[in-house]
């Protein structure tokens, strides 16, 4: 048996499920399932990556038609993951029952002593890594998701603009404005729960 019949492409196997094999789909879902859960992990909380995950399958079976060879099936799948993990912050935005708090006393605590250049010998490094990472998701919580998403993939990630652009589907224009404005609100925020 040829080596193409027993791998097929990509390609391949989409022409097969756009053509009514539907089982085939399982043939990328297994691929690709490590690729996508890497991305969702870095984006959403711990206990939500399995639906989320699940979420960016089913939104990628129904685009397949649409499906364009450039930049090959794992490009394309990246993107619907980043996007479907911007929409479930744009969900949780929208839906927030409680407004905007004050953090809690302890993190109120640590950036006073941490912005004030005053933070004591004794703190260890790695708590003060976890409380820093706290208050970070704190703060992002309380963005937009178009905010939110643009400071994860360029700042917390490290993509180029040009990397979250195509990514996020905008212009490399609109991440860079976004960023930047993003950037100011979360020092907006933190500036707002620390008193002065």
């Amino acid at each position: 048996m040829p080596n193409h019949l027993r791998n097929p492409s990509d390609a391949e196997i989409i022409r097969r499920i756009i053509d009514g094999d539907v089982n085939s789909f399982e043939h990328l879902l297994r691929k690709y399932q490590d690729h996508v859960l890497r991305i969702v992990k870095k984006h959403v909380p711990f206990q939500e990556v399995e639906e989320m995950a699940q979420e960016v399958f089913v939104r990628a079976y129904q685009a397949l038609p649409g499906f364009k060879e450039e930049g090959g099936f794992g490009q394309w799948l990246s993107s619907i993951a980043v996007r479907t993990c911007y929409d479930f912050w744009r969900k949780r935005y929208r839906s927030r029952e409680v407004p905007m708090s004050d953090l809690s006393e302890n993190h109120r605590d640590w950036l006073e002593k941490t912005w004030s250049h005053q933070s004591d010998t004794s703190f260890y490094e790695k708590s003060r890594v976890k409380e820093a990472r706290e208050t970070l998701d704190w703060g992002l919580e309380r963005l937009s998701a178009q905010d939110r998403m643009v400071l994860e993939l360029v700042y917390l990630e490290g993509l180029s603009v040009k990397e979250a652009a195509g990514l996020l589907g905008w212009s490399a224009a609109k991440v860079k404005v976004r960023s930047f404005r993003s950037r100011k609100k979360l020092e907006t925020l933190f500036k707002r729960v620390i008193p002065t």
